[in-house]
């Protein structure tokens, strides 16, 4: 059965192509499996709450009739302010509209969130693009830049709001701007297409434009809400859709609502978030999550921007799901929030996940992989500008921003033929990962710390699975190490000063300035750590138990070094050419972005070997190899575009010369 949606109706039909529905969600009351809504072009100023599941082979499908021409918005449009004193006007909406969720009363808030001021769900927007918010009536009255945004220029187009009188007021600075004569919204609705509950299975939404919710903050301790998403269900396909300007997380394949959990370390203080965590992650288990009930989703060839906290965020329910060909960039750009759950991606618990050939550029951080990056898999993606731009305020919390941070995991987390083309390439503070056939153009960090968000010493619990599972096989504090660096090549860059001052006092203290595996040094080789438990004379009664809490082996070969770029100490089979200088320049032509690289002039051909799972092994606490996963081997015979490479490769992404005559993305 196919129902028509049409904003143009002159009345209500009866989802007939004679008669469409005016809006989505009435059509969304009586969709069921196997059945399509098909919207045509207009503006749906609507919540949208999907009652009835697909089935694997007979989805739910909404799809815009024509690409992006359906708007699905959180907003409403305001056309009545008032002149309040110079390019500030007052506008006065009465709090009915807003039901039981008034944005404008509801402040931000939620664990790992850390807030300078208090921040209200609800945003402006001017044209389409939102302003800033303040907590003071004088903040719009004499508006001051943002230091810290992305662009501070913008930054002093700002808005308050209050109440009076059942009414919410809201002030806002125009910057000489008729708000009568141009288009201004405000966020009315929390969320645009998401069930109001769990287990609705197996929805496609095609081709839509997404916009303005009024999101809340979503970490992995509470209820994480998106303006998009599946909410603790299983098949979704969220596929050429545009999403933007959520006041926090775009699209969520997140956590349930856990009741007694919820934000609990805030709340109460007594437990901190990690243990919270560990029990969130538990009792999901007694509640079902399972690979047959919860994940599975795909996100495809999305353009996803403009949202404060996470492009896309998950815990628990984006498991064994595929993220590929999105377009993600301009996330938390205006830096008026801040916390630990902020980036373009970020999941904890990306089990079985596979992030490829996704553009990625301009947020504060790329993607975010914490806790159980086990069997996750991040594949020919092209990373750029994910660090502040210079002159920009850095500020506190754990940002300053990188392409990849991999936190507190156990592995299997592979990642290869990737592009990282940002100052700072990734954050380690984890173990079990493997670097195959990247470009690398900047230092990883922490390496060895982050066993908490201090860097001290702390042990930090966190789970493994069964393999290709969501049930938990054992807990275990990091010992680092158990990585892999295969045929890589490696660029030194210079790092701004300030960004290198900013990292070096930070709450992590992880100012490695220099570009490859030389922060390594000092880890064993594998001969040398399990000598440790073959000792002569050993037999294991009266044994030093320490050896068990040191660190883990690196494994390395067919890396090239360019720049300065150094090798760690007990590398073998690499090249390090210190006599000739590499360039690299990103450049965009007509929207396609190329390299423009004088690398292939000076890339060494030498004995790198075909990497492998057999070459890679196994992740050493879950006992999981580097594998597909649907357990099958992996063989890097393929590059960043997916053509052969020959039996001895080449390092880096590409396999030959060719590579840089095509676009990027």
């Amino acid at each position: 059965m196919v129902y028509y949606v049409s904003a143009a109706a002159e009345r209500d039909g009866d989802g007939s192509r004679e008669r469409p529905f005016k809006k989505i969600g009435d059509a969304a009351q009586i969709a069921r499996a196997g059945d399509e809504v098909r919207v045509l072009p207009g503006v749906y100023r609507e919540y949208v709450n999907p009652r009835y599941s697909g089935k694997a082979d007979a989805p739910v499908v909404y799809r815009s009739a024509e690409p992006l021409a359906a708007v699905i918005t959180g907003a409403e449009e305001v056309k009545s302010w008032e002149q309040y004193e110079g390019d500030v006007w007052l506008a006065r909406i009465p709090n009915g509209i807003f039901g039981g969720y008034n944005p404008y009363t509801t402040v931000i808030f939620g664990d790992w969130y850390y807030a300078d001021v208090p921040l209200h769900t609800g945003e402006v927007y001017l044209n389409g693009r939102s302003l800033y918010e303040t907590s003071a009536l004088e903040g719009v009255l004499h508006p001051e830049p943002h230091r810290a945004s992305w662009e501070p220029a913008f930054s002093v187009y700002k808005w308050y709001t209050c109440q009076e009188g059942g009414e919410t007021l809201i002030y806002a600075n125009f910057q000489g701007a008729d708000p009568n004569e141009e288009t201004v919204e405000i966020n009315v609705r929390r969320n645009c297409f998401y069930p109001d509950r769990t287990g609705v299975d197996y929805i496609t939404l095609s081709g839509f434009t997404v916009k303005q919710a009024a999101t809340t903050w979503a970490p992995p301790t509470a209820y994480q809400e998106g303006m998009v998403g599946p909410h603790w269900s299983k098949g979704w396909v969220i596929e050429d859709c545009e999403v933007s300007d959520s006041k926090c997380c775009g699209i969520s394949l997140g956590k349930y609502l856990q009741p007694e959990n919820e934000n609990k370390w805030s709340l109460k203080r007594l437990k901190h978030g990690t243990q919270t965590e560990r029990d969130a992650i538990c009792q999901a288990q007694l509640e079902g999550w399972t690979k047959e009930r919860v994940g599975s989703h795909i996100i495809r060839r999305c353009n996803i921007h403009h949202c404060e906290q996470t492009g896309i965020v998950g815990h628990l329910g984006g498991v064994f799901s595929l993220i590929e060909d999105n377009h993600i960039h301009h996330i938390n750009n205006k830096q008026q929030l801040s916390g630990a759950e902020i980036g373009g991606i970020k999941m904890h618990a990306a089990i079985d996940v596979v992030f490829r050939r996704n553009h990625i550029h301009h947020c504060t951080r790329g993607i975010w992989l914490d806790w159980q990056a086990q069997g996750t898999r991040v594949t020919q993606n092209l990373f750029h500008d994910n660090t502040p731009p210079v002159g920009a305020e850095l500020r506190g919390g754990l940002a300053l921003g990188e392409d990849l941070f991999i936190e507190v995991s156990h592995g299997p987390t592979l990642v290869d033929n990737n592009l990282f083309l940002s100052p700072f390439c990734c954050k380690l503070a984890t173990q079990g990962t493997a670097f195959v056939h990247n470009l690398i153009c900047g230092p990883f960090t922490s390496v060895g710390t982050g066993t908490d968000n201090a860097g001290t010493t702390q042990p930090r619990y966190t789970p493994y699975h069964l393999p290709h599972r969501t049930e938990v096989a054992g807990f275990m504090t990091f010992l680092h190490g158990d990585d892999r660096f295969y045929n890589n090549v490696f660029i030194q860059n210079q790092l701004p000063p300030e960004f290198v001052e900013f990292s070096a006092n930070g709450p992590w203290g992880d100012a490695n300035e220099t570009v490859g595996t030389k922060p390594f040094d000092g880890y064993p080789t594998e001969q040398e750590y399990l000598a440790q438990f073959f000792a002569e004379g050993d037999t294991g009664l009266k044994e030093d138990r320490n050896k068990y809490y040191t660190k883990l082996p690196v494994y390395t070969g067919g890396n090239v070094y360019f720049n300065g770029a150094l090798p760690c100490e007990k590398e073998a089979n690499y090249k390090m050419d210190d006599e000739h200088a590499v360039y690299l320049r990103l450049v965009e032509e007509d929207g396609k972005y190329l390299l423009d690289t004088n690398l292939y002039d000076f890339l060494p051909e030498f004995e790198t070997g075909m990497v492998s799972t057999e070459t890679l092994g196994e992740a050493f606490e879950p006992e999981e190899r580097f594998e597909n996963p649907d357990g099958t081997e992996i063989v890097f015979d393929r590059d960043y575009f997916g053509d052969a490479r020959g039996i001895h490769p080449l390092a880096g992404p590409f396999a030959g010369r060719d590579g840089l005559r095509r676009p990027l993305a």
